[in-house]
């Protein structure tokens, strides 16, 4: 089955503020006892964004302004931590496509594009003012070209940084090596039937 070609990502946006945003707080550790990967995305900031006691604390996420934004901005250094998958995992299944932050750690970055989710790095200067024009009308739509690399929004725009690898994989539609490697399932079938060894 082809995966779908991710040229452009259009929808809402919020900002999360902070730098070194590590993978614990994206999911707690506690909520990765799961068997796949389902229902992670109602956890995901979950320690930020709930007390003890489970009641909603002030946190951009919770607020009703950004319900629904599809495009998560944040700052340097983002993903950071353990490698943990269910991290992005769970910031897909809460609604996110895209990921704007200043920079993105290695493994956070990789695991991301596997799932189709561009990691997008920005100067901190286009992030705050993408950030203000968001806080002021929520309903901005903002769409980001991952051909020509570059974030519209408004009247405005300003470039992005993907390096080319990531780039020609989402735009060929070939972010994901386990679906690639699936969809030839008959050609490696054929070359294991001309291996010359003995199936026990």
């Amino acid at each position: 089955m082809a995966l779908e070609k991710i040229t452009t990502v259009s929808g809402t946006g919020v900002h999360v503020p902070g730098q070194d945003i590590d993978t614990d707080r994206i999911i707690p550790a506690r909520f990765m006892k799961c068997v796949t990967f389902d229902g992670l995305g109602e956890y995901a900031f979950y320690d930020v964004r709930f007390d003890l006691d489970g009641n909603p604390k002030k946190h951009p996420l919770n607020d009703e302004r950004f319900q629904g934004a599809s495009i998560l901005l944040s700052g340097p250094n983002f993903g950071c931590g353990s490698s943990r998958e269910h991290a992005p995992q769970a910031l897909y299944r809460f609604g996110f496509r895209a990921i704007i932050a200043e920079s993105f750690a290695e493994i956070f970055f990789g695991n991301s594009t596997t799932l189709g989710i561009p990691c997008l790095a920005a100067t901190a200067e286009d992030i705050a003012a993408l950030a203000a024009a968001i806080e002021a009308d929520p309903a901005t739509e903002i769409r980001i070209d991952i051909e020509s690399l570059r974030v519209f929004h408004g009247d405005k725009n300003f470039p992005v940084h993907l390096p080319e690898s990531a780039q020609g994989a989402l735009v060929k539609g070939a972010w994901d090596p386990i679906s690639e490697l699936l969809a030839g399932e008959d050609a490696v079938s054929a070359t294991a039937g001309e291996l010359r060894y003995t199936q026990r």
